[in-house]
């Protein structure tokens, strides 16, 4: 059975974090966080706006963007790794809020930036078994939450959004081509935040609750293990880069996605990504990407998609698409 994905709605909280504003909290300057990320700015969420509040959000814009009815999905899936709570999942919160029929199945899937695509796998693997029909995916996070904005090296990355598709079945269209997931455990400890254990492969963490990165080591996984799985994706495609009409990477850093590109010889022009705006915004920053290549006119039915999240753990997950919405019947929300 194929599955398509026939509709996509995105939403970004309306506060906006410049990097003026950074200016005047940490030793920083706009010009030192465009040369290092190309980040302009990020949304940060209200007080008592939550992971499960941009969520819905997403999904409402969905609705109202391709005049559909979440009512009989019979799967919710939530990518993130900033829930409300530590439970009950995000995604129960959203059955609830949005009247999504309590049949329906419900869980969080805990992938970093890398969470999208893995969610993405799993709502393909449930329709084609032929065990659902209709799988809400959504990627979402509220990074302002867990950062710490005296560290300069964190707090001018992250922001805070939330991306939502469904995956509906579909006996005459597939959007799904073929996908590639890895991961390297032995670096877990480059990435983190904090739970009931401080230590991993036997290193003591800073045990502060919020995010800590070693940016410089994720920068060198990541473009030696990244390019090495999209071969591997393509390899086992029988496809070239240049049969792919757009790549989307997670919208890390602009320092990583241009030696990426380059790396595998694809131009910039055809890459989309979402951290201009919006900074890295984890299971976010691809759905974001993608809806803005949507709204830019950029993308379009029958284009052929490269989706690579990469992350927390170390994770990686890529997934290579061949994309046709439903007609879209209003205007999107403005983001």
């Amino acid at each position: 059975m194929g599955a398509r994905i026939t509709s996509i709605g995105t939403y970004a909280p309306v506060r906006r974090l410049t990097n003026f504003d950074l200016e005047s909290m940490v030793d920083t300057s706009n010009e030192w966080i465009l040369q290092r990320t190309g980040i302009q700015e990020r949304r940060i969420s209200d007080s008592e706006q939550f992971t499960s509040d941009l969520c819905v959000a997403a999904v409402e814009d969905l609705i109202q963007r391709y005049d559909k009815s979440v009512a009989d999905v019979d799967m919710v899936i939530v990518a993130t790794s900033t829930p409300d709570f530590a439970f009950p999942s995000v995604s129960c919160l959203i059955q609830d809020r949005l009247h999504i029929n309590p049949s329906a199945g419900c869980l969080d899937v805990n992938a970093a930036c890398a969470g999208f695509v893995y969610a993405l796998h799993m709502a393909h693997a449930l329709i084609a078994s032929g065990l659902h029909r209709k799988v809400l995916v959504i990627g979402a996070d509220a990074l302002s939450k867990i950062t710490d904005y005296t560290d300069r090296s964190t707090c001018i990355l992250f922001g805070d959004g939330a991306g939502a598709v469904l995956v509906e079945e579909d006996e005459a269209y597939n959007s799904f081509i073929n996908y590639h997931l890895g991961s390297d455990g032995r670096g877990a400890q480059h990435i983190y935040r904090t739970g009931l254990s401080s230590t991993i492969n036997e290193i003591a963490l800073v045990d502060s609750g919020f995010l800590v990165q070693n940016g410089r080591e994720v920068l060198r996984w990541a473009l030696r293990a990244i390019p090495l799985g999209i071969q591997e994706l393509l390899k086992k495609s029988n496809m070239q880069m240049s049969d792919v009409d757009w790549f989307i990477p997670h919208s890390a850093n602009l320092r990583i996605i241009e030696p990426m590109s380059e790396k595998l010889k694809h131009p910039m022009e055809q890459t989309l990504y979402s951290l201009t705006n919006f900074g890295n915004t984890s299971a976010a920053s691809i759905p974001l990407a993608l809806d803005l290549g949507i709204r830019e006119g950029k993308v379009s039915n029958g284009n052929r998609l490269l989706l690579y999240g990469f992350g927390a753990g170390l994770v990686h997950a890529g997934q290579l698409l061949e994309i046709h919405l439903d007609d879209e019947v209003n205007e999107p929300t403005p983001l």
